[in-house]
């Protein structure tokens, strides 16, 4: 199959969606990428990248093409609205021309947040005469309620009407939890053109033993450590985490290690600096998604939260499946999906989303469990991961549905 991928985020941004192009071509398929110039998540462009130049990349031998974009910046409200409406509008005017002359099998998109990127991945579907295959990572319009980024019920309502446009579009919807479904048949997809189709963790997710860290991060080595691993931005419900280790602070030596980076990392900064927790929560700083199983192997339990919003109960956070690859034990603040993945596979805790005595009374916990408990939790987290979500398994079955789609031709709805 010769696929286009369309996504406004790509490689070197890190999302799965990297590891899905290179898992397609892998598997003998011509795989071409619409995307945008990298700037996630700190909103500046990426080195040897500038706005207008390097039209034309590769990653993996895989052909990207980039369109210009209204960089996010400081991820305002208004900034992140230029950013997404930028990514439609050099879309549909520039990706037909960088892919003028090439025929597609099919188009896939990748949405982890604007559904706006189906936009210009509509207009693709329609000059390619190809059917589209539409990755739904977040719910729109209820995530920009739930992040606060939009309150304007008349934004509101114009978002829910391109969202249903697009849903009735779509070839096949893929869901990443199952909980998906029933807002995305509200919001207009046919649930006969549904299908569950979770995230899985690169292949370098892996239980790193025996395995150096890099003697440049700054760890600490003593008490019990706690990893947040990830984008650092408002969905994450941050003070959940720095109230919970207030509540620690001069109870038991709790060593909370922050790796990552996004627009409200200054903000948590700040409030450590106020509620005097330096030498309690560590700025580790952003690393390769390589790097990462070899940090998370320093960490005690690797720790995951969210807001506590309707929409975020029916998620899965893509860090979830990573935790549970590198058989580390997982504590979870989060509501619905999440949670029940970690209890049901035994991986560690589950607390309410924004719980931030119970998060404190988990971490007391599992402090207090025995090495071979906490490896216990580890192995059956990774034994879970590899049932419910092993990426091969899951590309294989992908490969299915596109060949289904390409067989039935383009919907007519």
């Amino acid at each position: 199959m010769k696929i286009l991928i369309v996504s406004q985020y790509f490689w070197p941004e890190q999302f799965r969606i990297n590891d899905l192009a290179t898992g397609l071509k892998e598997r003998g398929h011509e795989v071409a990428v619409l995307t945008g110039v990298p700037n996630y998540p700190t909103g500046k462009l990426f080195p040897s990248y500038e706005w207008w130049t390097k039209r034309r990349d590769k990653f993996a031998e895989i052909p990207v093409c980039r369109v210009p974009l209204f960089l996010r910046r400081k991820g305002r409200s208004w900034q992140l609205a230029l950013n997404y409406l930028s990514f439609v509008f050099f879309g549909c005017l520039l990706g037909p021309w960088f892919l003028r002359g090439e025929d597609f099998d099919l188009v896939f998109v990748y949405e982890p947040s604007p559904f706006t990127v189906g936009i210009p991945a509509m207009l693709m579907r329609r000059l390619k005469k190809a059917p589209m295959l539409f990755w739904v990572q977040d719910l729109w319009p209820e995530s920009l309620v739930a992040a606060g980024a939009v309150s304007s019920p008349v934004i509101l309502k114009s978002v829910g009407m391109v969202v249903r446009w697009i849903y009735r579009h779509i070839d096949l919807a893929l869901v990443q939890a199952r909980a998906f479904i029933d807002p995305a048949v509200a919001a207009g997809a046919s649930l006969e053109r549904i299908r569950y189709f979770p995230n899985w963790a690169e292949s370098f997710y892996r239980p790193a033993i025996g395995e150096k860290i890099p003697e440049n991060i700054e760890i600490p080595h003593e008490g019990f450590k706690v990893m947040f691993a990830g984008n650092l931005g408002e969905s994450q419900a941050l003070g959940t985490i720095i109230s919970a280790a207030a509540r620690l602070k001069d109870e038991i030596e709790v060593n909370w290690l922050i790796v990552g980076d996004g627009r409200r990392k200054e903000w948590m900064r700040t409030e450590v600096d106020r509620l005097g927790l330096a030498d309690r929560v560590h700025f580790l700083g952003s690393y390769t998604a390589e790097r990462m199983p070899v940090l998370f192997s320093a960490a005690d339990v690797l720790l995951a939260t969210l807001k506590k919003d309707p929409v975020f109960a029916r998620t899965i956070p893509s860090k979830v499946q990573t935790y549970l690859a590198c058989a580390k034990p997982v504590l979870a603040a989060l509501d619905g999906e999440g949670g029940r993945v970690v209890s049901e596979a035994g991986a560690g805790l589950a607390v309410g989303a924004e719980d931030d005595k119970g998060l404190a009374d988990a971490v007391r916990q599992m402090s207090r469990m025995s090495p071979e408990e906490l490896r216990m939790m580890g192995r059956k987290g990774r034994d879970y991961y590899n049932v419910e979500f092993e990426r091969d398994m899951l590309i294989e079955r992908l490969e299915g549905w596109m060949k289904e789609a390409m067989e039935e031709g383009l919907c007519e709805s």
